[in-house]
């Protein structure tokens, strides 16, 4: 299997770098291929604009999804996001490893979901959902958060952490067709001790 790991956080020292080595290590170990992309080591732009394209199909007015349909089918898109996309292509199966940000990704990662879903190929159209560019692929959450697991529920104070993932796992993953496995939750990982963040 090949897998991809697409990780945020700014910390090379953090809990989710060392979720990220530990799934290189047990993938690997098992015989299959893993590939990292490292956002913030790679120091990727995470805004999207105009000079994502090499050729524009409309000069005068940037409609970001059009443009990105004309870059991909031309060639003439940003090559790190083409890069990106190769990585995406060869998946079969893609972790998005980051702590949870105001019930959200970090915007690094949100960039990157802005710039390298393209559509034209991850969607558009018809291409969506259960018949979106990525459907024969499969994805999961790995993230961290602050709060502690009795603050997520029905009736508790942060609401049901089913209800804050959908924009991600729906809206986004669900969105281009991508088969979305169950997430793994790092509960109040800054708070807990270094015994509890090794069992997680």
């Amino acid at each position: 299997m090949n897998v991809l790991i697409v990780h945020a956080h700014n910390e090379p020292q953090s809990f989710n770098t060392s979720m990220l080595n530990l799934a290189v290590e047990t993938f690997s170990g098992q015989g299959h291929d893993v590939i990292v992309s490292d956002l913030y080591a790679m120091k990727f732009n995470p805004v999207a604009s105009a000079e994502d394209f090499h050729q524009r199909a409309n000069s005068d007015h940037l409609v970001y999804a059009l443009e990105q349909r004309n870059g991909y089918s031309t060639g003439t898109l940003a090559s790190d996001i083409l890069a990106e996309l190769d990585k995406i292509k060869w998946a079969d199966l893609i972790i998005f490893n980051f702590p949870i940000y105001w019930f959200s990704m970090p915007a690094i990662m949100k960039g990157w979901f802005d710039r390298v879903f393209i559509s034209g190929y991850c969607y558009g159209g018809a291409r969506i959902y259960d018949r979106g560019g990525l459907k024969d692929k499969k994805a999961m959450l790995a993230f961290s958060l602050g709060g502690q697991d009795h603050m997520f529920g029905p009736g508790a104070v942060h609401g049901e952490l089913e209800a804050l993932l959908q924009p991600i796992q729906r809206g986004v993953l669900g969105y281009v067709g991508l088969t979305v496995l169950p997430p793994f939750v790092a509960f109040h990982v800054p708070y807990i001790s270094q015994e509890a963040r090794q069992q997680y």
